[in-house]
């Protein structure tokens, strides 16, 4: 029998993102966001929802960009950090150590140290309730040339993303690998 907890977002697990934009004086700002995920696949594109009490909220719709930066194992400190304090009150970049660099392709930084960043500009907004959902189209995936596998492809074992236990607010890393999809020319084990 299963246990009825009700409407509630409940769902594991969730990705553990930190969503980078530039403040109106073009101050670097990030927040840890789980309430993301891909929206589409052409044009390729995520979708990630804030409340309008965030900083980064205004940040975005003033900018209309952002970067989506996925931290590795050894950075859960720094995201959950950039979860918990306001852009409005501290410089999340000083107080981490963490670097933020300016997008070529969009009005947003990106976190140097995080092994994997989506450059994103806005094309879509959508208020659902509680929070806004923000569309971004992917410009760019960049990934550190040492998280690539031998055929230069990502390679989640060494990208090492963690995800996030809603209800329960606890980080986890992500296993090894128990089998590949029928796309892959490999059947599931």
């Amino acid at each position: 029998m299963k246990k009825s907890f009700g409407a509630k977002t409940l769902i594991y697990p969730v990705p553990v993102w930190v969503i980078c934009t530039y403040d109106s004086d073009g101050k670097p700002n990030g927040m840890t966001a789980a309430w993301a995920g891909v929206a589409c696949s052409k044009p390729p594109a995520i979708g990630v929802s804030l409340r309008k009490a965030t900083y980064s909220y205004q940040c975005i719709v003033d900018r209309k960009a952002f970067c989506v930066c996925v931290p590795s194992e050894n950075q859960v400190k720094e995201a959950d950090y950039f979860g918990i304090a306001s852009g409005r009150d501290t410089n999340k970049f000083d107080d981490t150590g963490l670097t933020p660099v300016k997008s070529e392709l969009v009005d947003a930084p990106y976190i140097k140290e995080f092994p994997m960043i989506l450059e994103c500009k806005l094309i879509h907004s959508y208020e659902i309730g509680l929070h806004t959902q923000f569309i971004g189209e992917i410009l760019d995936v960049k990934i550190d040339e040492d998280k690539l596998n031998t055929d230069g492809q990502p390679d989640m074992s060494k990208i090492m993303p963690i995800v996030y236990a809603p209800g329960l607010q606890t980080y986890h890393r992500i296993g090894s690998e128990i089998g590949r999809g029928y796309k892959s020319g490999k059947s599931v084990k």
